[in-house]
């Protein structure tokens, strides 16, 4: 079986979904498969590069050019081949080999539930929904699908009309071996990173500042825990500096005593040190595909509190502590002052039950591991394959 993955283009500058391929294809190559990657090259995107037209240059690159290309590259291609999207938004791609051996790998929908107008608080211009339906005319004529969330599986159906032959979950594997580190080499982690080490524990939330990660709801949720305590722990945000209206109101709300500290740039082991010390990770995200940080914080012992929803509460399982789904509409107020509650009895949970609980945490992280990730992959290419040839 040799393995064909589709792939994102460079000049779109993503690193996530990049490095997810590499992390797949590399796998299986040192199992002894033959990989390649197909993607499409900068030709009309180079000659517009850093203009106004660069994103529709982008365009015609992805879905007039390299279609053509990958026609002819099937022409000569040989049997014995799977056909592997790396994320169910190259699914304008898919009809073309639709008729071959075919696997999707299936994210998050939550661009697409936006064009659909189900996330009030993310709404989509009108090319970016004609766009999103454009996506889900092609992927929607697939046949095998692997989500990486159970609620991901669902969307798949209720949202992108799919009607698969072969949907199936793989968790995702940490992409760094997230670990405890012992308190004083955590603290010189820190201050080799250049961040604060005094040797005072912190809550800590992290997050990319997008729409869902709810930063504002973690600020409002800090003040209400700050207000009532003269010396309050500091709430580190592993986020980018903030820029929106909302956000900087939260931030009015902190009272004097209260601490709140952005920072960005944070390589993996700095963060597995500030998972390592924190007395509680807050994550009340009002969606994810899957929510790494959440196994991060866990795979480091560290408690973790978010939003009683899936994918956050599938992921988390039964020793997260959780908070209602923050809706439009809603009183943020009494939804903060909820959110404080639950973090005073995580925080105030005696030494020798935080032991146990921090090894229990560990013990659940350590089922999403890389190696299971590719074993199961692997598994439903080899059954797909087999089915389809």
């Amino acid at each position: 079986m040799k393995l064909v993955f589709f792939c994102h283009p460079s000049f779109m500058r993503s690193q996530s979904m990049p490095r997810f391929a590499r992390m797949i294809g590399g796998a299986m190559q040192a199992k002894g498969y033959e990989v390649a990657y197909w993607a499409p090259q900068a030709w009309v995107h180079a000659l517009f590069d850093n203009t106004r037209l660069a994103k529709w240059a982008g365009y015609v690159d992805q879905y007039l050019v390299f279609p053509l290309q990958v026609k002819a590259r099937l022409l000569r291609h040989q049997q014995g081949t799977l056909f592997v999207f790396c994320d169910q938004a190259l699914g304008p791609w898919v009809p073309l080999v639709k008729h071959l051996p075919h696997v999707v790998h299936a994210h998050d929908l939550l661009a697409l539930r936006s064009a659909l107008g189900q996330i009030p608080q993310n709404p989509t211009s009108s090319t970016g929904r004609l766009y999103q339906r454009y996506i889900r005319r092609g992927f929607r004529q697939a046949q095998h699908f692997i989500s990486v969330s159970k609620r991901t599986q669902s969307d798949l159906v209720e949202h992108g009309q799919v009607q698969a032959q072969t949907s199936c979950v793989v968790y995702n594997g940490l992409n760094y071996p997230y670990k405890p580190v012992p308190r004083a080499k955590a603290f010189q982690k820190l201050s080799m990173a250049g961040l604060p080490a005094t040797e005072d524990s912190m809550i800590l939330h992290v997050g990319g500042g997008q729409w869902y990660k709810n930063t504002a709801g973690v600020i409002h949720l800090y003040a209400r825990y700050a207000a009532r305590h003269d010396k309050p722990l500091p709430l580190w945000m592993i986020s980018p500096h903030p820029s929106n209206p909302e956000v900087l109101a939260a931030l009015k709300q902190v009272p004097a005593q209260g601490c709140v500290l952005f920072y960005q740039g944070i390589d993996n082991a700095a963060l597995e040190a500030a998972y390592s010390v924190a007395r509680a990770f807050l994550f009340p995200s009002l969606a994810e595909g899957f929510g790494w940080p959440i196994v991060e914080a866990q795979a480091c012992g560290c408690p973790v509190i978010t939003t009683d929803d899936s994918p956050m509460n599938e992921i988390a399982g039964p020793l997260a502590k959780y908070l209602p789904m923050l809706k439009p509409g809603d009183d943020m107020s009494e939804w903060a002052e909820q959110g404080a509650d639950v973090l005073e009895a995580v925080l105030q949970v005696d030494g020798s039950e935080q032991l146990a609980q921090r090894q229990s945490r560990i013990a659940w992280a350590g089922q999403f591991t890389t190696h299971k990730a590719i074993e199961g992959y692997l598994s439903i290419y080899q059954s797909v394959f087999a089915l389809e040839s």
